[in-house]
């Protein structure tokens, strides 16, 4: 079976996690902008860290055989230095532009101040300006009435509900987004947010329309086989092939589809040759280069 992964922050994993995601048949991520484990101090640092990731980590992921895409925006955390949020703000509408970048995201709530407040409004008139799907951050804490005020501004925005993702859902707060026409995300971790069987659960309950899973594996304790360990567990749970590559495959690209970007006949797993180089950069440090033949 192939997978996809729409939501992990590969810029903080290793070769290693690439090679051995392709070899359990992710085909595909999407990796959206994040913050860095510290606060930026300059809207430079943000300039590099967007350009990276249209441009090297794209770059890289082909190079184990992976097709990789991005969303754009402004972290909720990173929201609270108004003078530089201002300044990101102003560059996002240039990188929204380019042709891998699939959606605004992830944007919303960390501490759901009037700061984050404002920029997730502005983000996603943004959405509605750049004609993206948008891919909404829950807050790790406070998480119910964080996601009751997310839809409330979603609605407030005017922007098409089946044009959001929201993230990071649980037993509690995925009940809320079923209200909605939003599709609705699932962060599966090692030991917090959700696991395999809980997961497994909540698709036997509500079904796989609009369910989507994701690793979001980043720079902390976190598996970035994730996606295809869940949908492990719904087969050895009963469910059928074509249910797995729905909730695994079919509904996060199709979501993401929106962007006009990204559909399920271009997500295929990309031969590698690894004697190209990006900017006169490779990934071998002295190996024999792999050329796949078509």
């Amino acid at each position: 079976m192939k997978y996809f992964d729409p939501h992990i922050h590969m810029l903080a994993r290793t070769t290693d996690d690439y090679q051995n995601m392709a070899e359990a048949g992710i085909v595909g991520v999407i990796e959206p902008a994040f913050w860095l484990g510290q606060p930026r101090t300059q809207v430079g640092s943000f300039i590099d860290y967007f350009d990276t990731l249209i441009g090297w980590e794209h770059f890289r992921a082909s190079q184990f055989g992976i097709m990789h895409f991005c969303t754009m925006g402004l972290n909720p955390k990173e929201s609270n230095d108004i003078e530089l949020a201002e300044a990101v703000m102003k560059i996002l509408p240039r990188y929204c532009q380019k042709d891998n970048v699939v959606g605004v995201g992830e944007i919303g709530y960390d501490d759901i101040t009037p700061e984050e407040d404002r920029f997730l409004a502005e983000q996603l008139q943004l959405a509605i300006d750049t004609k993206l799907p948008v891919l909404i951050h829950t807050p790790h804490r406070d998480k119910v009435s964080g996601t009751k005020r997310t839809l409330d501004v979603i609605k407030e925005s005017g922007i098409a509900e089946e044009m959001v993702l929201v993230d990071h859902l649980t037993e509690q707060t995925l009940p809320l987004v079923l209200e909605t026409d939003c599709w609705r995300g699932h962060s599966i971790y090692p030991n917090t947010k959700m696991s395999e069987p809980r997961m497994v659960k909540l698709l036997q309950e509500y079904g796989t329309d609009k369910m989507i899973v994701n690793s979001a594996a980043d720079w902390g304790v976190s598996d970035p086989l994730k996606v295809p360990k869940t949908a492990q567990a719904m087969l050895e749970d009963g469910f059928t092939k074509e249910q797995v590559e729905k909730v695994t495959f079919n509904n996060p690209i199709n979501f993401f589809a929106q962007s006009g970007r990204i559909s399920l006949d271009m997500v295929k797993k990309p031969l590698i040759d690894q004697t190209k180089t990006y900017q006169d950069n490779k990934v071998l440090r002295g190996q024999e280069p792999i050329v796949e033949k078509g």
